[in-house]
Formats: C-alpha cells, structure tokens, sequence
C-alpha cells in the first residue's frame, strides 16, 4: 500500500513538472494609438480607479500576471479568462467600437456589476482589492449612464 502511494506521488509529480512546458502565451498587445478608453473617453478619477483594479486584468491589453499564471494547469484557466474578457469587452480597443456598441457595453458594465456577476468570484477570491463596494458599483453605473446619454446625445 505504502509503495503504491509513493509511485502515485512520484507519477503526480511528474506529470505536474511536465505539465509546466504546456503554457499558454500571456499576451499584452499594444493597443492602437487614441483607441483606449482614457484616450477616447476618460472616466472620473473614482471610476478609473476602480476599473483599473477590478476591471482592467481582464477587459484590457494592460493585463498584470500574477505568479500563478505561469503554473499550469492555473495559466490555462488564467488566460483563458482574460482571451473571455477581451472578447466581450476591451478598454484599449474602446475607440474601435461603434457608438451602438459603446451604449450597449456601458448598460452591460452597470449591470453586470449591480447583479454581482463581475468581477468573477474567481477573480477576486485572489485579488482582494477587485471586490467592488457599494460605492464602486454605483460610481460605474453613474458613469455608464452619463457616458449613455453622451453617447445618444450625438
């Protein structure tokens, strides 16, 4: 019994060294001159703040890796959740969509975010400083309507 723990142990620690040749790429792109959200239209002190440390690792190209995104299996779900987030929306990419788009992305951000389904748990079970307060919630829906009605204004 105590030898076939140790082989399962030693076989664990092999695949697991293994494992760390099979990483994905942690990309940080460089955006394109004038497209990112600051360049096109900055937010509030307050509200940059608070994307910056809760939005920002996943919904832009100034993605900061932890550690731990370079252990895998870990970098495999780290990277596919900041690829999911650029996806759907991407701060330094802002002035590449269209007006329609922005409103929609604005009225997406209060609402993800009054509903507590962003930042991901995921997320901010390891970056503690992400949980957004009350405070921050409705500082991004103040600005997401403001910034909505610039928009419609046009």
């Amino acid at each position: 019994m105590k030898k076939a723990l140790k082989v399962s142990a030693v076989l664990l620690a092999l695949l697991f060294a293994g494992l760390q040749f099979v990483r994905p790429a942690r990309t940080n792109p460089a955006g394109a001159a004038g497209q990112s959200l600051e360049e096109v239209s900055p937010p509030p002190a307050h509200v940059r703040e608070v994307l910056d440390r809760s939005c920002m690792d996943c919904h832009s190209y100034r993605t900061r890796w932890p550690w731990y995104s370079n252990v895998s299996p870990v970098s495999w779900f780290v990277v596919e959740h900041v690829r999911d987030g650029r996806r759907e929306l991407n701060f330094s990419r802002w002035g590449s969509y269209g007006e329609a788009e922005r409103a929609s992305l604005l009225k997406a951000v209060c609402g993800t975010v009054r509903e507590g389904y962003m930042p991901l748990g995921s997320y901010t079970l390891v970056h503690r400083g992400g949980v957004l307060a009350e405070e921050d919630v409705r500082a991004l829906c103040d600005w997401s309507a403001a910034e909505q009605k610039k928009l419609n204004a046009e």
